[in-house]
């Protein structure tokens, strides 16, 4: 953040806008240079990190993201399990026992020195209506991935641009706390010599405390930004060092375009309802189904053995060790109570993810309004607390020419300051909410990506 300010000056051209610096800014070369190297002793040899290589970091490294990538490996296999059932499943084994009297079933099959048994789905309509659902869920689990990457991307931006915000405060709050205590020494001495009162030394005090409550909060938000980053990004605390130049200019916001539907074509949250919905539609069709006849390929074969009582029981002339049964089972539900009922709650259940889907839509149209709305008028409200902060820079300037000029007070002045520090503050908070604000719109309208990174080409950095 510019700690100079913008003024009228009447120069040989006339009158026209031109970049000032109060007096009291001609030592802040020194100041900033104290800064530096107090930030270079805190957290080592940093070397700058853009916006961009920390979105980029961030993706690779987040839990959020690698969370939401298992997921979609997790919906994928779930469909892959619901696909293969069409795929004759083989199974080899053996049933050896011992037998005393007819030979009975070793777990539903004969004893037999080799079993060898395939099975698989045929005609089935409620698998089907599954498979359908389970591929809707992989891809609704695509769509997850992808809102957290932005939802990623989001945080990311917001902690750089707050943390920029706060360590641009820092150094404004340093030259503030250095000109509180010179006046405050100054109204020391001249309570000494009669000049001041007690109470404007109170004053003076109470003016220097609040920059140093000042530095203290930004000092302690700063600590905690640049600590979020870190653990977003992987990078170690000492070796962050912010780069403010590097984020991108915000488009501005036109009034009279209609962002809502434009939310509502590209929201990823509206996409997974729906997604939900036709899911859920899905699976109570298929419960549904499940009522249906169906038919399933089974093959067996086995080899027996002669010691457990074939021969016994069956002639020797029609008894061989080889046998092997191929055909379809037909299965035909004739009164399944239970079933009926968990096709009408799978129903109820439907109609509600269909409601929700609904709600979903409205929620994001009048959320993306009131976002659009409020962007507008941040960006009003931003401009007027850079113009007060400007005449309070320029009402500083006055006081410190009549300082110079011993028509002005030293109070006078301290007041001056104190009103420009202020409203360069109430600026700061102004211009951060405007961002925070539009980034949400960014996001509410799919555009944050293609803001945050206009390279998308580019090959991401290795995680560390």
């Amino acid at each position: 953040m510019n700690a100079g300010r913008w003024s009228m000056a009447d120069e040989n051209e006339g009158d026209e806008m031109k970049l000032r610096l109060p007096r009291w800014l001609c030592s802040a070369s020194l100041l900033a240079l104290l800064t530096t190297v107090l930030i270079f002793k805190n957290y080592g040899h940093a070397e700058p990190l853009p916006l961009e290589r920390a979105i980029r970091l961030a993706l690779a490294h987040s839990t959020s993201s690698a969370i939401a990538s298992a997921d979609v490996q997790r919906t994928l296999a779930s469909y892959r399990e619901l696909r293969n059932n069409y795929i004759p499943q083989l199974i080899a084994g053996s049933g050896l026992g011992y037998t005393y009297g007819y030979p009975l079933s070793i777990e539903g099959s004969p004893p037999a020195l080799l079993d060898v048994v395939a099975q698989s789905s045929v005609f089935n309509p409620a698998q089907r209506q599954f498979l359908g659902a389970a591929k809707i869920d992989w891809h609704s689990s695509e769509l997850q991935d992808k809102d957290q990457r932005n939802a990623t991307i989001q945080d990311v931006v917001l902690t750089y641009a707050e943390l920029a915000k706060w360590e641009a405060r820092i150094v404004h709050l340093q030259q503030d706390e250095a000109e509180a205590q010179k006046m405050e020494q100054a109204v020391s001495e001249r309570l000494q010599q009669g000049v001041d009162s007690a109470v404007d030394l109170n004053k003076a005090k109470l003016t220097a405390a609040r920059v140093r409550l000042h530095r203290a909060e930004a000092r302690g938000n700063a600590d905690v930004l640049r600590r979020h980053l870190s653990t977003l990004t992987g990078l170690a605390v000492s070796s962050i060092e912010i780069a403010p130049e590097t984020i991108p200019a915000l488009p501005p916001v036109a009034s009279e375009e209609d962002l809502s539907e434009k939310a509502i074509a590209s929201s990823s949250v509206i996409k997974i309802a729906e997604q939900h919905s036709l899911a859920e539609s899905m699976r109570a069709s298929a419960e549904h189904r499940s009522l249906l006849p169906s038919i399933n390929f089974s093959a067996q074969y086995a080899r027996f053995s002669t010691f457990n009582n074939y021969s016994v029981y069956f002639p020797p002339h029609t008894f061989q060790l080889d046998n092997a049964t191929i055909g379809f089972a037909l299965h035909i539900p004739l009164f399944n109570a239970s079933q009926r009922a968990r096709a009408d709650a799978a129903e109820a259940g439907a109609r509600k993810a269909k409601k929700q889907a609904e709600a979903t839509r409205n929620q994001v149209a009048e959320e993306t309004l009131k976002l659009q709305r409020a962007a507008e008028q941040l960006e009003a409200a931003r401009e007027v607390a850079q113009l007060e902060y400007q005449l309070a820079e320029s009402g500083f300037e006055a006081a410190q020419t009549r300082v110079d000029a011993s028509t002005g007070t030293l109070h006078e002045l301290a007041d001056a300051r104190a009103q420009a520090a202020e409203r360069y503050l109430l600026f700061q908070d102004a211009d951060f909410e405007y961002q925070r604000v539009r980034l949400n719109l960014l996001r509410a309208t799919g555009d944050l990506e293609s803001w945050a990174l206009p390279n998308a080409g580019s090959p991401s950095p290795p995680t560390k």
